[in-house]
């Protein structure tokens, strides 16, 4: 891995996902009770640290980083900030909507490679993986509070697993990274396998999470869940990738979840839905045809 990719690669990993750490933190602060205070503050500080973080990574992304991670809105969409603005307002938790309107404004480049930025990347880099290793310990904690009734969050065992997935994920991603080690396609094979069931899942929530009186909604969400638990049973260890299949899959996927957004955040669609969720999950749908698109290319 030159350096350019390092830089690139790193800046892209963490746009993507550090956002995504800091929301599963709010998402989790939101639901505990007020008797697990400790756990809301430990929640709450990790929204904070890795808001930092993503603060640094803006500030160096502009023209380091690909058009297509900007395009696809995998870091946010057109109704991210209506998004966290309707969740501040509902849950009572701010949210700096600064870092959102800060990454409207990214622009792509290749990276012209010098030691200062490189430096900086890698600190970054550095300070970013003790953080994640944390959350995961945090979220691996609140699952065995939850599996053996000492705790009580409205978050479902399942979700808390998917959220401590995705951490261990951006554990892995980083690390590789941070070693100059590109993926083999051994470990593509493996991330799109990962990223189905992680569509599944969501499918599974999204059918959980809806009013019993939305049985359209519940019915279309559960054949979607159906059609990745088809997908995923096509893999084995010497399968090619259903890469097609999945991203078709995806796409589609993603178009069920922008409606769903669009019907939460008009307050016409019934859930107990947090509108900052729906982008959530729309973002890692889009993250994942990136991928998608990207493996295709290099099987040609």
């Amino acid at each position: 891995m030159n350096n350019s990719d390092y830089i690139r690669m790193s800046l892209e990993l963490h746009l993507f996902f550090d956002r995504i750490m800091k929301e599963h933190s709010l998402f989790l602060e939101a639901t505990f009770l007020d008797k697990n205070n400790n756990f809301k503050q430990t929640a709450k500080n990790f929204q904070n640290s890795f808001s930092n973080i993503l603060k640094k990574v803006i500030a160096l992304s502009n023209g380091n980083i690909s058009e297509s991670i900007i395009s696809t809105h995998e870091i946010v969409t057109k109704n991210t900030l209506n998004a966290e603005n309707k969740t501040s307002n509902l849950l009572g938790i701010p949210i700096d909507t600064n870092i959102t309107q800060s990454e409207f404004t990214l622009r792509s480049g290749t990276p012209i490679v010098n030691n200062q930025l490189l430096t900086a990347v890698s600190s970054i880099n550095r300070e970013t993986l003790p953080l994640i290793r944390n959350l995961i310990n945090f979220k691996n904690t609140i699952l065995n509070n939850v599996l053996s009734c000492k705790l009580y969050t409205a978050n479902y065992p399942l979700l808390i697993t998917h959220i401590m997935n995705e951490a261990k994920m951006y554990f892995n991603l980083l690390s590789k990274i941070e070693k100059r080690q590109l993926p083999t396609k051994k470990e593509l094979y493996e991330q799109e396998i990962f990223w189905n069931n992680i569509m599944k899942e969501h499918a599974e929530f999204i059918r959980g999470l809806l009013d019993p009186s939305e049985e359209e909604l519940i019915f279309t969400a559960n054949k979607f869940s159906e059609e990745y638990k088809r997908i995923l049973k096509g893999y084995t260890n010497n399968s090619e990738y259903l890469t097609n299949a999945s991203l078709n899959e995806t796409i589609n996927f993603r178009n069920f979840k922008v409606t769903g957004e669009e019907g939460i955040l008009a307050c016409k669609i019934k859930s107990i839905i947090i509108p900052l969720l729906a982008d959530h999950v729309l973002r890692e749908a889009n993250h994942f045809i990136r991928i998608l698109n990207q493996y295709n290319t290099l099987m040609l």
